[in-house]
């Protein structure tokens, strides 16, 4: 037989539990959450090398909320046509008022040696766009840990050397 003093301990922590849950609620009474907005703005080459070249995304994050937006860090994956030519992890912590937007810079390192003769040939067809694409996660939240997933399609032409992108 159980112990009474132990089912009324049991009894009362849950209905603590299930009133603190109600009232989790009441913290959200404003507009329904929305999801950050990321957007790739610009790529920057810093550093080009035989080996090794090093480049700078910047991504523009929207904080559409009433409260501030807690960012973890971000995964990404770029890829020039078929071939992928970095991935890597950024765990950058930082927060993004509400209802602004800020700047995120995230440092790329590739080494282009292994694809060079595929890469060059494409650069040769200056008529002709070569596709990139930009995958990731944009990762959020400190206790609601939440991500953003990012596919970001698009062209340059063999003579670009920065991208600016359209808003």
């Amino acid at each position: 037989m159980a112990n009474p003093a132990l089912i009324c301990t049991r009894i009362g922590l849950l209905a603590l539990l299930l009133g603190a849950l109600g009232g989790c609620a009441s913290w959200w009474g404003g507009e329904p959450y929305q999801p950050p907005g990321l957007r790739l703005v610009k790529v920057e080459p810093v550093k080009m090398r035989l080996l090794q070249q090093d480049f700078r995304l910047y991504f523009e994050i929207d904080n559409r909320n009433d409260s501030r937006l807690f960012v973890r860090g971000l995964h990404y994956k770029v890829m020039l046509g078929e071939l992928t030519l970095a991935e890597d992890r950024v765990s950058d912590w930082f927060f993004v008022a509400p209802h602004s937007h800020e700047l995120y810079e995230v440092p790329v390192r590739t080494n282009l040696w292994r694809y060079a003769k595929p890469i060059a040939e494409r650069l040769r067809q200056r008529d002709r766009p070569i596709p990139y694409r930009l995958e990731g996660r944009l990762k959020t939240g400190l206790l609601f840990r939440d991500s953003v997933r990012i596919g970001i399609n698009g062209e340059i032409m063999g003579a670009d050397s920065i991208m600016e992108l359209p808003r």
